[in-house]
């Protein structure tokens, strides 16, 4: 393998500035969640350019690239959408401009995460030029939808494409380190429902607010008490948005909602998470609601799933981790990192939901995400596209 190493790692070198432009144009291309369109149009080109044995788009709009005809099969997953672009006095440079200078690829999406797609149709053209012959079929998946609910694309992609991997990599954003798995989160909306009355005389009526903000202590004081798992960390839950209704600004409040922001550790559940806030609201006129996310992707179609997106992890003995570990070793000649994601990625979906194994390794760091000034090394470019070629090589 030293050898194929040695190989792969030139190539990666060699095809820097390739790396870099592909991810200039996608970057160019604005392209939030539902109008991902013509960024996929462009991820298609660049990976027909890159040799990719077969390019297909899918029903939902996700591009799917395929190298090697094998019984086992790797997925690389990377998401095309972007989180939009904020105020713009905060970026000191233009968000969709592109622009490659001081070593970095600037602008929007380029860590979050376009960074791992323009890598990894690079980490193709390396295997296409080395001749891979392994047994094993390697779908490239530049993924929808994710921004706006983490694993939709892949709910898609194995009930309705029928492509089920044997293992997946996710290229969000890790800082080139290997991770095994985050906190899964859910969202739900509390209702309470009171009686109103005249704003003359309240207490003929029932305030839902008033309902709604001592339950909100109370949530307060859930989140400290909340289950702590020694690798992802503690479980939290907050109040997001609080609306209420009443027939006028003169009338006591007869309905009030709130938008809870629900972040689950390892061994905690949807109907745990439920369960808990059922109990705040004991004795209320008021009941738990698990949100439904339902949107037209750019293709047309319509689609959608429970926004319940349940915890995941590898132990650090795992084979597919102990093979990034492997192909990372053998690649850059040090130990790797081996961590977890602050967020939410698809692999909610592939490993929470499906239990197929999954493991991080992106370019780019995940602060930057959703932030201004995003920016992605070139360097980060380099080793990720040389990952993914050498990783196929072990699987």
């Amino acid at each position: 393998m030293e050898a194929v190493y040695s190989r792969i790692k030139e190539l990666s070198e060699k095809y820097a500035d390739y790396t870099a432009q592909n991810l200039s144009k996608l970057v160019q291309i604005k392209s939030l969640s539902t109008q991902e369109k013509e960024v996929q149009l462009e991820l298609k080109r660049q990976m027909e350019e890159a040799g990719f044995d077969e390019v297909f788009i899918d029903g939902l709009g996700n591009v799917i690239g395929r190298i090697g005809n094998g019984e086992k099969i790797l997925a690389i997953d990377g998401h095309m959408d972007t989180v939009d672009l904020g105020n713009m006095e905060n970026w000191n440079f233009n968000p969709l401009g592109g622009e490659i200078r001081d070593g970095y690829v600037h602008g929007r999406g380029s860590v979050d995460q376009e960074g791992g797609p323009a890598s990894f149709v690079t980490a193709g053209r390396i295997l296409k030029e080395l001749g891979f012959d392994r047994d094993l079929t390697i779908y490239f998946v530049g993924s929808v939808m994710e921004e706006d609910c983490d694993g939709l694309c892949w709910k898609y992609i194995v009930e309705e494409d029928k492509i089920r991997p044997d293992f997946v990599i996710s290229t969000e954003p890790t800082n080139l380190n290997i991770y095994r798995g985050h906190r899964g989160r859910m969202e739900m909306h509390v209702h309470f429902y009171g009686i109103s009355a005249h704003g003359s005389a309240p207490e003929r009526g029932k305030n839902a607010i008033y309902m709604a903000s001592r339950a909100a202590l109370e949530i307060e004081k859930l989140n400290e008490r909340l289950r702590y798992d020694e690798f992802l960390g503690k479980g939290s839950v907050t109040i997001s948005e609080i609306i209420s209704g009443s027939p006028s600004l003169c009338a006591v409040a007869d309905y009030a909602r709130i938008h809870l922001d629900r972040r689950l550790t390892w061994g905690e559940t949807k109907e745990s998470a439920v369960k808990e806030v059922e109990e705040v609201i004991k004795g209320m006129n008021a009941k738990v609601e698990v949100l439904n996310y339902s949107e037209t992707a750019y293709t047309g179609l319509k689609y959608g799933m429970e926004k319940y997106y349940p915890t995941w992890k590898l132990e650090e003995n795992h084979p597919l981790v102990q093979t990034g570990v492997k192909a990372f070793r053998g690649l850059f000649n040090k130990e790797p990192k081996v961590d977890k994601w602050t967020f939410s990625t698809n692999g909610i979906m592939t490993c929470g939901t499906y239990g197929i194994p999954t493991i991080g390794f992106g370019p780019g760091n995940e602060v930057l995400a959703h932030a201004p000034n995003e920016k992605v090394p070139v360097s980060d470019l380099v080793a990720a596209s040389a990952f993914y070629a050498g990783f196929a090589y072990l699987v």
